[in-house]
């Protein structure tokens, strides 16, 4: 599995325009290929009088999900550039759909790659990206006397804590890099003279 990827911080729409042409980037996140193909619809059927609506996208921390269409524009002169900028940017989980208004000026295969791929990119500074890292579930077990000064410590040292539940003791859930979990064991120890229990679950990608 991946350590890390990039995804877009927001969904949103962003417009240049080349040779009196408007090209609208129109991006989205998408945790599934379904996600994806219902965003492409809806930019189709909003945008139903445009000349071409091209699309790609990435799906998967290790982007097993590739797809991109040219709607008509030469062949690899749309759709693949597109892909290629979510690739070269390290994006997963996202979805691009660049709408093209026709504005008289013929832009050539080269001029053509360079727009829609260059759409894309701009969206991507314009809308932001954020980074998704792999975590380690862990759950730790403390009693009620520890529990309040052990989540201000985890706090503190930079564990954000997903979830509390409280019983006969207190389990607080975090995410830990796998690299990072021994050091964990001995810092909690040090935290808690060794009261608390920790146990490790599945992985999971949060912001980094």
């Amino acid at each position: 599995m991946q350590d890390e990827y990039r995804t877009i911080a927001r969904a949103g729409v962003h417009e240049t325009e080349i040779n009196r042409s408007r090209f609208l980037c129109a991006l989205a996140p998408a945790a599934t290929e379904r996600e994806a193909q219902d965003f492409v619809a809806a930019v189709r059927r909003e945008h139903a009088d445009a000349t071409h609506n091209c699309f790609a996208y990435v799906i998967g921390a290790d982007a097993s999900v590739q797809r991109a269409s040219d709607d008509g524009e030469p062949g690899g002169t749309a759709g693949v550039p597109m892909l290629q900028m979510l690739l070269r940017r390290d994006m997963r989980y996202t979805v691009a759909v660049v709408t093209r208004y026709f504005g008289g000026v013929k832009l050539g295969a080269g001029g053509l790659v360079r727009a829609y791929g260059g759409a894309v990119g701009e969206a991507l500074d314009a809308l932001g990206t954020v980074v998704r890292r792999r975590f380690r579930l862990a759950t730790v077990t403390v009693d009620h006397q520890r529990a309040g000064k052990v989540q201000n410590e985890l706090r503190a040292a930079g564990h954000g804590v997903r979830d509390v539940r409280y019983g006969e003791a207190v389990v607080l859930e975090i995410g830990l890099p796998d690299a990072e979990v021994e050091a964990f064991r001995s810092w909690l120890a040090d935290v808690t003279a060794g009261t608390a229990r920790v146990e490790l679950g599945g992985e999971i990608y949060g912001a980094a």
